[in-house]
């Protein structure tokens, strides 16, 4: 089993960055394939990027493609996503996911309780 606890998120300005983490408790981090996902008010939670357990390959979200960059940290069992030119449609809570050997479109058994991130405008 797996806990995940998301921090770094906040308000910025548009054009502005951030950098998400999520820390992971419990062993065998390394076999867990990871995400970002977020969700904005009065919208469905959407994917944002993840990252594989076995090759470490990442995917993004069309939205996100070439400003967000999604990377782990095995021996520190920690995920991180940094944020650059930021806008305001970015504004959501971010939520971190986590899945034993699963597909990056798979099922994500885990999640962490979010962090808002506002982008100001």
């Amino acid at each position: 089993q797996v806990q995940l606890v998301e921090s770094g998120g906040g308000l910025v300005q548009a054009g502005g960055s951030l950098r998400l983490s999520c820390a992971a408790s419990g062993s065998a981090f390394r076999i867990y394939t990871v995400a970002w996902f977020r969700q904005a008010p009065g919208k469905e939670r959407e994917f944002v990027a993840g990252i594989s357990w076995s090759d470490s390959s990442t995917y993004y979200a069309d939205s996100v493609k070439g400003r967000f960059t999604i990377s782990r940290d095995n021996a520190k069992n920690t995920l991180y996503l940094q944020m650059n030119s930021l806008k305001p449609e970015d504004t959501a809570v971010y939520f971190c996911a986590a899945g034993p050997k699963a597909s990056v479109f798979g099922l994500y058994n885990y999640w962490g309780q979010g962090t808002q991130i506002t982008v100001s405008s």
